[in-house]
């Protein structure tokens, strides 16, 4: 990008899950370092109908414009929390998939920052899938500084690790009970 053409431009996307905070707090930093235009971008799908066992739609599907009023509402509340009310960010709202709304909105811009989610599965990361396709530097917030909570299969992996730690260590001993965590215990 030539210096001259536009402002140093820095695109964010904002998750409605985890809402971003640490990308959003990274871009914004970066936007005040180079005087330069946030743009907060939030990717959306109109939700799917709910059915019923006979096929047919089960309630009022809800109109395009009242879940657009909604989504707006809700990424300019998430963003204001995070950056403040004065943040100066430009908001948009863009029908579509994550990857190609955050792929597009980035195509002029200086840098585009994402949190990743996170991910136990196989498939491609979506982090890796944005660099591949960007146009800019990509700068993308690990889980451990994203401030996002454990997944379910993380929370549930983690439970199911203690049980058979405590299962393990009461093996073969009928009737022994570990003894319990005293409140101290952790401070040491």
């Amino acid at each position: 990008m030539s210096a001259g053409s536009h402002p140093y431009t820095v695109v964010v996307g904002v998750s409605t899950t985890s809402r971003s905070p640490a990308a959003l707090r990274w871009a914004a930093a970066q936007v005040a370092l180079n005087q330069g235009r946030l743009v907060a971008v939030r990717a959306w799908k109109m939700p799917a109908s709910a059915g019923s066992t006979s096929g047919v739609i089960a309630a009022t599907p809800p109109r395009e414009s009242d879940v657009v009023t909604s989504l707006e509402r809700s990424l300019a509340a998430d963003v204001a929390e995070i950056l403040g009310p004065d943040h100066g960010a430009e908001l948009r709202l863009v029908r579509g998939g994550h990857r190609k709304v955050l792929l597009d909105a980035a195509q002029d811009a200086d840098l585009l920052v994402i949190d990743t989610p996170r991910r136990l599965t196989g498939e491609p990361l979506f982090a890796q899938r944005l660099l591949e396709g960007a146009t800019c530097p990509v700068v993308a917030m690990p889980p451990s500084l994203s401030e996002q909570p454990p997944g379910t299969v993380e929370r549930v992996g983690r439970a199911i690790g203690r049980a058979a730690v405590r299962s393990a260590g009461t093996a073969g001993r009928p009737g022994y009970r570990p003894p319990m965590a005293s409140p101290t215990d952790g401070a040491r």
